[in-house]
């Protein structure tokens, strides 16, 4: 059974804060799926990502700073969600619209596609800088284990998301 198909399932947020009301992030630099609040349904993967972000957050503050994942029932509504199964020229396109316009807006309550990791970021930047045909970049990712992510691009679709706890990660 596809997991997407459920209408209820878990999803987690690594960072450093406990957030019980997520809202969409907007930053300065592109997202792979545009801004949205990030997600996963891999737990590791969160936790990964709040050591990750404690550890930067902690040298930037000089100070010890907690790892925190948070997580959130997803209860599924009516949304317009994307989804992609893997690297493909759609999901690239996507990817290379987000992270290169930040103006950009595709029409999607939620994305659900692979992370474009540090591996697949270096991918994805000789695509932008016109060193790597979209084709060619495509085969190659289909090679590396990609992670999943669920980006919730709407305050639509923000209200599907119930919190249920945080909980500190040890890094």
């Amino acid at each position: 059974m596809n997991i997407w198909e459920l209408r209820n399932m878990l999803v987690y947020h690594g960072t450093t804060l406990e957030i019980k009301e997520p809202r969409i992030i907007k930053t300065e630099i592109g997202r792979d799926f545009g801004f949205a609040f990030y997600t996963t349904d891999i737990k590791e993967q969160a936790e990964r990502w709040a050591v990750r972000r404690a550890k930067i957050q902690s040298r930037k503050e000089k100070k010890p700073v907690k790892a925190v994942v948070n997580v959130y029932e997803w209860e599924r509504a009516d949304s317009d969600i994307k989804e992609f199964d893997g690297a493909s020229l759609e999901w690239l396109d996507m990817v290379v619209n987000c992270r290169s316009d930040l103006n950009f807006k595709h029409e999607h309550d939620i994305v659900i596609g692979k992370i474009a990791n540090d591996n697949v970021g270096e991918t994805v930047s000789y695509v932008l800088q016109g060193i790597m045909r979209k084709e060619d970049a495509v085969e190659r990712l289909k090679f590396e284990k990609i992670n999943n992510q669920i980006a919730f691009c709407t305050e639509r679709s923000l209200s599907q998301l119930k919190f249920i706890k945080s909980y500190i990660v040890e890094g």
